[in-house]
Formats: C-alpha cells, sequence, structure tokens
C-alpha cells in the first residue's frame, strides 16, 4: 500500500453565524475594532431586557475521514455549500478544525481562489518570488524556473506591472503557474480552472498529468465532471458537511450525478383495487465487466433487459422503451409491436450495438399498452450510469451527447498544392 500523504479523522468545522473569523485582512481589523462598541451596547442592552443571546452554528465539516495515498489524484465534488472549499482550507492549515484531526505530509502548493496568495502592491515578477519562497524554494531554483512559469501564464507583457492591475484570468493564469511548477510534494486546487478560457484549461489539464506522473499528490476541487474522469482515479463526494460518498471516480461521479434526479419510488405493493394487467419490476445490464447492474462501463455491445409482471394475458400489445438524459430529452427510442402476453414474469431484452453516450448519469423510461391504453409507463431505477471513456472534448459544455472517436487530419497549404501538383501532372 502507498504511503498516506493526506488522512483526515473525524474532522469537524463548525462556524457561529456571524463570528469573524481569526484571520482577516488589515482593513477588516481595522472595521471589526470600530464596530466592537455598538456590538458591545446591543449586547448589554439584550442581556438588560433579559433576552439570552442567540447564537446559531453550521457544520461546514461534520465527521469527515478519508486517506489519500502519496501520487493520487483525487477530486472533490458536491454541490455549492457541501463543505469542498471548507475542507481545502484546514488541510492547508489556513483555518483550524473545530475538531478532528488533519494529517498533510510533504510541502502544500494551495491554488484555492484566484490570486490566492499575491500581494496586489508587488508586480508579477515579484509575487513569483514571494510564493515561491512561501513554498520554501531557494532564490536560484526560483529564477531557473521562473521564464517557465511565465511563459505558461502567458503574461511575458505583463511580468513587471502591479498585480492588482492584473485581469482575474491573468492572476489565475500565474498563480497556476506558480503553484504547478515550483514542484509542491500535494497541491490542493478549488475550482479556479473555470475562469481560464478553453485553450488554458486544456494545458493546466495536462500540467496536472505531467504533476500526477512526478509522483505528487494532487486534491482537485471541480464542477467539471469530465476533467475529473480523466484525471482522478478516486474522488470524494461531499454533503452537507458530510462525506456522501468515496471511492471509484467513475461510481462516486455516476452517484453524486444521479443525486441530482430526484424520482418518487414506486409502490411496491399497489392496492388490490388498482391491480394492473401488467407491471415493470426491474431493469438490468447484461455486462460482464461490470460489477452493478445499472452501470455501463464498455464501448461495445450491450444488452438491457427488462422484467414484466403480467397479471392476465394481454394481446396485441405494444411496448415501447427511451433513454432520456436527467432533464428528460430524449435521445433514443424504439417500440415492438404485436406482441402476446401470458400471466407470468417475462423479460423483455433490448440488444444494442452500444450506448455512445458522454459519460454520466440517463434513465431509461419503458412502457407496455395496447390500442386501449397505457397500461404501464416506468420511469426506470436506478438510473442508468455510464461510466465509458470520455473520447471528444474535454470540456463538457462542448462536448455534446455522443460518445465516439474521430479521426482528425491537418493538410497544410503547401501539402495541397503537392497534391494539385501531382494532379496536373498525372
Amino acid at each position: 500500500m502507498s504511503t498516506i500523504a493526506i488522512g483526515a479523522d473525524r474532522l469537524t468545522k463548525r462556524y457561529q453565524l456571524g463570528q469573524r473569523e481569526a484571520y482577516g485582512a488589515l482593513r477588516d481589523s481595522i472595521a471589526h475594532a470600530v464596530k466592537a462598541p455598538i456590538r458591545a451596547v446591543r449586547r448589554v442592552a439584550g442581556q438588560a431586557l433579559g433576552r439570552p443571546p442567540r447564537r446559531k452554528w453550521i457544520s461546514a465539516l461534520d465527521q469527515v475521514s478519508f486517506e489519500i495515498g502519496e501520487g493520487e489524484i483525487v477530486g472533490i465534488v458536491g454541490r455549492n455549500g457541501s463543505g469542498k472549499s471548507t475542507l481545502l482550507k484546514v488541510l492547508s492549515r489556513i483555518t483550524d478544525p473545530t475538531s478532528g484531526q488533519a494529517v498533510v505530509r510533504g510541502r502544500v502548493g494551495s491554488l484555492l481562489e484566484v490570486g490566492t496568495g499575491f500581494h496586489p502592491e508587488l508586480t508579477g515578477r515579484e509575487n513569483v518570488f514571494l510564493n515561491g519562497a512561501i513554498l520554501g524554494m531557494r532564490r536560484a531554483e526560483i529564477r531557473r524556473k521562473f521564464d517557465e512559469i511565465v511563459a505558461f501564464a502567458e503574461v511575458e507583457s505583463f511580468v513587471d506591472t502591479v498585480v492588482k492591475h492584473y485581469s482575474s484570468g491573468m492572476q489565475m493564469r500565474l498563480a497556476f503557474a506558480v503553484a504547478a511548477h515550483l514542484e509542491p510534494e500535494i497541491l490542493f486546487i478549488d475550482e479556479v480552472l473555470a475562469v481560464g478560457d478553453a485553450a488554458f484549461q486544456q494545458k493546466c489539464l495536462g500540467k496536472m498529468q505531467e504533476v500526477n506522473r512526478g509522483g505528487r499528490t494532487v486534491l482537485l476541487v471541480s464542477h467539471q465532471m469530465n476533467q475529473l474522469r480523466r484525471l482522478c482515479t478516486r474522488c470524494l463526494w461531499l454533503q452537507s458537511g458530510r462525506l456522501a460518498g468515496s471511492g471509484p471516480a467513475t461510481q462516486v461521479l455516476g452517484a453524486y450525478e444521479a443525486s441530482f434526479r430526484r424520482v418518487a419510488q414506486r409502490d411496491t405493493d399497489p392496492d388490490e383495487t388498482d391491480v394492473k394487467q401488467a407491471k415493470f419490476l426491474g431493469w438490468h445490464l447484461d455486462e460482464l465487466r461490470s460489477s452493478q447492474g445499472n452501470v455501463l462501463t464498455t464501448t461495445g455491445p450491450v444488452e438491457v433487459t427488462f422484467q414484466l409482471e403480467v397479471r392476465t394475458p394481454i394481446r396485441r400489445a405494444r411496448h415501447g422503451i427511451a433513454l432520456l438524459s436527467p432533464t428528460g430529452q430524449n435521445l433514443w427510442g424504439t417500440a415492438a409491436t404485436d406482441l402476446e402476453f401470458a400471466p407470468g414474469i417475462h423479460e423483455l431484452t433490448h440488444s444494442l450495438p452500444g450506448i455512445p453516450i458522454q459519460p454520466g448519469v440517463y434513465f431509461w423510461q419503458v412502457s407496455i399498452y395496447t390500442d386501449d391504453g397505457m397500461i404501464d409507463l416506468w420511469d426506470c431505477l436506478p438510473d442508468l450510469i455510464v461510466s465509458t471513456p470520455p473520447m471528444t472534448h474535454y470540456r463538457d459544455e462542448y462536448a455534446g451527447v455522443l460518445n465516439f472517436p474521430s479521426q482528425f487530419t491537418l493538410r497544410t497549404s503547401s501539402e495541397l498544392a503537392d497534391v494539385a501538383e501531382a494532379n496536373i501532372s498525372a
């Protein structure tokens, strides 16, 4: 087993609403001091009126425990307010936990927000050296990597400009370049790559893969599911400060995405006054490489089977099937007609050459009906989780729905001229 680089044992962080954290800028400290007499008067007045002080607490982290080995890239997912950023701040020693323990073994580089650690009155050049020193790098080492950092961040023309005049994108590019190139043993990255354009995001993804190949540990918060699927082997899922899931990236991300679709569970024991002629009982994929019947891991042929309980004979029935996105968009559908069913349990199997859609969460909708009307219509549970490797665009919003490989060929103008000349000669 690999050496543990990051460990959390029942990590808890509670905040009192309205309470000021111990850290802050000088202007925050001044404002806090100015308001102190006003708060004191209000507190005394409340006590005189017999009103006890109201204290409301929230748990940003609640008994979170996990271990991350050296050299792993681990993603963190969760909705806004789930505790992702708080976890990185606790691990980075920016804030202390209320209880529990966090152990981080190695030199840490943190990129938790745009311009993290930058002094706005210093130039880009000065901030590179300052950040390097904070990370424990020698000046000679920073100087040796300086040109590479500036080139990666694409700020050569502004490196001697005061950082407060940088755009948020320029600050983010320079901050990431410093954190990645100064070779920390552990790198914490919050959702900051969303600030960059598509080309820079691609550079960042490549750099993080390069950092990981060097044996360094990366803990990454992102809302880009395709990024996490490409980079991470494991993921942590935080929900309301608690660890809702931990394990292989495809399984955790699939479960997380499935949580967005809230479908009421079907009544498994209907009242006898509402007995249907037939009812769908369940479904599964016939895929040998999957340990779960609702998880698709192959890009090849696949069979999907639905179990149907028939209670009274059905003649001239029709069976419909549709594959839908989480928002209900119909991605594919077909139907079978002139079906005959005797009472009993039947299996309806569809053989497909593949399901070439992007990794994510989808659901089947199946029906059985006749000319007299609908007998049963089911939005199938559990959801279909597609965890095949993404083969198209690295940005979710540009990847589309379909997921199949393509080949790209570039023919330069000189090559085209050679072809034209060859055709003329022929």
